[in-house]
């Protein structure tokens, strides 16, 4: 058995791997384009990715935009063959002008999710980009794609249906996640909720499950249910390439199957993340926000317990004590830091039983 090539649109990566995008500052154009380089679809995280730029505290949408295009073109140019794709959250304030500049630096390929991308294919018309939203369940896949077709005569390029054992925020309430559904059944309802889009377009659209996928066993188990492809995040954070500091891939390693809890977001919906110091304070006081970045429109300093974007830089660039290290269910598993060729290589051998599919 070999792995069948995910095709989006006229785009082909290799293998049916989306790395899933990991903000803020886990993958960037390092990340993404190593993994592109391997024959899968590298994604950098948008979501205030200008953390790093001198004027970010001052101005961070400028900085932002600027960020995103130096790492986008960083990844193509290092991965001139490879398929190279942003996930921009729809909760984002300045969401149309990161579109925009994305578009206007020949990506790939734009995800979505965080919200409905309604507006999404405005954003990208006249452009080569293809566009994927992020959905928690095969209504909303229906519901975008009907959305799309009535008011842009077009229907996702790609979805990526997200089931509840994911990292970061979720797209599940609380009281989702007292009975969750299974990715098993989000994903053949997904395709099924296609179905007559496929049909009305003579198209395919890729359906990538992800939440939880980490070996190549899961791999092979949602290819035979239907789905074209897997979006893998956790496996790759603690990888050499990885955008993060070693403090935060060191998290991963260390923790325990415990360690793994659900949060509360300042944005409204649950988070995953590997317990600490920070998470231990926010149980027992809020942490003073002392700057707003109006960074995304659910959010309200004014009630919220703590800032998410500090939050998740520091944890980013190695103060993990003081910081939210977002992960998905599966991040005990990590044993090493290992490479993205490694990790690439054991996927495919778990999947078809065979080794060395990556050339050295």
């Amino acid at each position: 058995m070999s792995l069948s090539k995910l095709k989006i649109a006229d785009l082909e990566a290799k293998l049916p791997i989306v790395q899933g995008a990991m903000g803020v500052g886990i993958s960037l154009s390092n990340l993404a384009s190593t993994v592109a380089n391997a024959g899968a679809v590298g994604m950098i995280a948008g979501v205030q990715i200008g953390y790093s730029e001198p004027d970010f505290e001052e101005n961070p949408k400028e900085a932002n935009i600027r960020a995103l295009k130096k790492h986008i073109r960083k990844a193509k140019s290092l991965s001139p063959e490879g398929v190279i794709g942003v996930n921009l959250l729809t909760a984002i304030n300045n969401y149309a002008d990161m579109v925009r500049a994305s578009v206007e630096e020949k990506v790939d390929l734009i995800v979505s999710g965080a919200g409905f991308p309604k507006n999404l294919p405005d954003l990208v018309k006249g452009s080569d980009t293809k566009i994927a939203p992020i959905v928690s369940s095969g209504k909303g896949a229906q519901l975008i794609s009907k959305i799309w077709d009535r008011r842009y005569n077009r229907v996702p390029d790609m979805v990526i249906i997200e089931g509840p054992e994911a990292g970061g925020h979720l797209g599940f309430t609380v009281e989702d996640l007292k009975n969750p559904p299974s990715l098993e059944n989000l994903v053949p309802e997904t395709i099924e909720n296609l179905a007559p889009f496929e049909e009305k377009y003579n198209k395919k659209i890729p359906v990538v499950a992800a939440g939880g996928i980490y070996n190549g066993k899961d791999i092979k188990k949602y290819l035979e249910l239907g789905a074209s492809g897997v979006q893998m995040a956790t496996r790759f954070v603690t990888t050499k390439e990885c955008d993060a500091s070693e403090e935060f891939k060191k998290t991963y390693v260390n923790s325990a199957k415990e360690d793994i809890q659900l949060v509360k977001s300042p944005v409204g919906m649950p988070g995953r993340a590997i317990n600490n110091q920070f998470i231990n304070k926010l149980k027992e006081e809020d942490i003073p926000i002392n700057k707003c970045y109006n960074c995304l429109r659910p959010c309200d300093p004014s009630s919220s317990s703590y800032c998410i974007s500090d939050a998740l830089v520091n944890s980013c660039i190695g103060d993990v004590d003081n910081g939210l290290i977002f992960c998905g269910t599966n991040a005990y598993r990590a044993e090493k830091i290992t490479t993205v060729k490694d990790v690439i290589n054991e996927l495919v051998a778990e999947a078809t039983n065979y080794n060395n599919v990556v050339s050295n």
